[in-house]
């Protein structure tokens, strides 16, 4: 394994090398460039947005190293609901217990899911959670004191678009959306409404009390009665590596389109009644803010656009964003991503203009 580690890293190294002599060659240009004020913008929000999010998804990834150990797949089976509208009102109140930003929620979801718990109401949790908690709430109150009503709107519009996307997964998805290694999948019934992919795996028992596991999902577990802390600080770093990737990802992308598109330029394009959903949705997805900060920016904007605006980019930013999208594509399929990011912009811009109207 280790050898095979190195051969990767020195297939990734021999080319940077090459890089060298150019890098010479071209130092008083570069040199330019890193200090020109684009770049000094760029790495302002580049460090922002991932200052912003890390805490959230390391919360996210400790929490998800804690029901490793201490969550069984029966404790979850026992605990979530068996009738599906009772999972989805459940799953959809779930944030006030635990307030995970969008960051943190899909480490620990994946961790969920892999003991049992149903897709639908893991979708309903991703949607919900990052909006529908005390921290996000009373952050809108403070952003929008004196507009009691948009931070109403916002708790009832997310409820109610995690709750729908919940039942619709329950309907229409009835496998395991999660991405799995070359495995031969078996259908094995946990939960109404949900068929988990059961991994091959070889077990090599004795008459000792360990056991010596050999799985089909790329590493191997030795299991034993006993757990330390050692093991459960390399469960958390592998996953705080594999989700933080991501996050490094999108919020450099963001902060490129945040630095060569004017802001101007984009209110210039939100101009007309559906033009500004159209904007604010699309000014949500790409800002890729925190859930607990984008009330914020959106009070910016509160005497440039209407409620339904508002409400459109207050709600779906914490379900979809450019970052979030990438952590999806790394934990379940592509269709399935596709048809659940279709389903929530769809029923964001349906329920924002509905309370426009209304409101």
């Amino acid at each position: 394994m280790r050898i095979a580690a190195s051969l990767k890293l020195l297939t990734f190294l021999v080319p940077c090398a090459f890089l060298v002599p150019v890098i010479i060659a071209f130092a008083p240009d570069l040199n330019k460039v890193w200090n020109s004020e684009a770049l000094q913008n760029i790495k302002t929000v580049f460090v922002s947005i991932f200052l912003e999010a890390a805490p959230f998804l390391l919360m996210g990834v400790f929490l998800s190293s804690l029901m490793q150990w201490f969550v069984s797949e029966e404790m979850v089976r026992r605990l979530t609901p068996k009738h599906p509208v009772g999972g989805v009102l459940v799953a959809g109140l779930l944030g006030i217990i635990f307030p995970i930003c969008e960051c943190g929620m899909i480490p620990v979801v994946r961790r969920l899911m892999h003991k049992g718990m149903p897709a639908y109401i893991a979708v309903t949790f991703i949607l919900s959670g990052p909006v529908v908690n005390p921290i996000v709430f009373t952050a809108t109150l403070l952003a929008f004191p004196n507009h009691p009503e948009i931070t109403i709107a916002r708790m009832g519009l997310a409820f109610a678009v995690a709750a729908v996307v919940g039942g619709l997964v329950y309907v229409f998805v009835k496998r395991n959306p999660l991405r799995t290694p070359k495995a031969v999948v078996t259908e094995v019934k946990t939960h109404p409404g949900f068929k988990m992919a059961s991994l091959p795996h070889s077990h090599t028992h004795t008459h000792s009390d360990d056991h010596a596991h050999s799985h089909g999902d790329s590493y191997d577990h030795h299991h034993s009665h006993k757990k330390d802390w050692r093991s459960f600080f390399i469960h958390a770093g592998e996953e705080f590596v594999d989700m933080s990737k991501y996050l490094v990802i999108g919020a450099l992308i963001t902060a490129c389109i945040q630095t060569f598109v004017t802001r101007s330029d984009l209110i210039a394009l939100g101009n007309g009644p559906i033009a500004s959903y159209v904007f604010m949705m699309g000014f949500a997805y790409v800002l890729s803010l925190c859930s607990t900060s984008d009330a914020f920016v959106a009070s910016a904007f509160s005497h440039t656009f209407a409620l339904g605006p508002l409400i459109s980019f207050l709600v779906l930013g914490p379900m979809l964003d450019f970052k979030s999208t990438l952590m999806l594509l790394s934990t379940f399929r592509t269709r399935f991503v596709i048809g659940l990011s279709l389903a929530i912009i769809i029923l964001v811009f349906a329920g924002s203009w509905l309370v426009n109207f209304f409101g």
